[in-house]
């Protein structure tokens, strides 16, 4: 399989990214906050098959020494074929020397510890729903 690393936000179709976050699970908005929050963004990655996006991820950062992952997915028909590894790769070579936090969905934080991340023992959030992140296991 050929898959297609690109970094940066040309040609990128925005629906396509608000349905495959909504495929998988994730929060999801309209494709136009979407576009702003990756444009926003210090870096952004995404994979394609036969020029159909199949992934991506977007890290923001000050560039210095703090970033932090977000949006990071993959199609269900191609998971577990090392695209999510080299997207995050791609991620984690752009902020090199940077510390770098994420929060994973409940039971997918195996995949970042094989990437070298490691878990938290404190970390705190404001969620704008934060009854559905509750009931999504993300906080007590």
């Amino acid at each position: 399989m050929d898959v297609k690393i690109k970094r940066g936000c040309v040609g990128v179709d925005w629906g396509q990214v608000a349905a495959i976050l909504k495929e998988v699970g994730m929060a999801h908005h309209e494709p136009e906050l979407h576009e702003k929050a990756f444009r926003s963004s210090h870096t952004t990655v995404f994979a394609y098959v036969q020029d159909r996006l199949v992934g991506f991820g977007r890290a923001i950062s000050d560039g210095a020494y703090q970033a932090a992952v977000y949006d990071m997915a993959v199609v269900p028909e191609f998971q577990g074929k090392g695209i999510g590894r080299a997207i995050m790769e791609t991620i984690l070579r752009s902020v090199a020397g940077c510390n770098v936090i994420l929060y994973a969905a409940p039971g997918r934080e195996g995949f970042y510890q094989r990437l070298g991340l490691r878990r938290m023992k404190t970390g705190m959030a404001i969620f704008v729903n934060a009854e559905a992140m509750a009931q999504r296991g993300f906080t007590e």
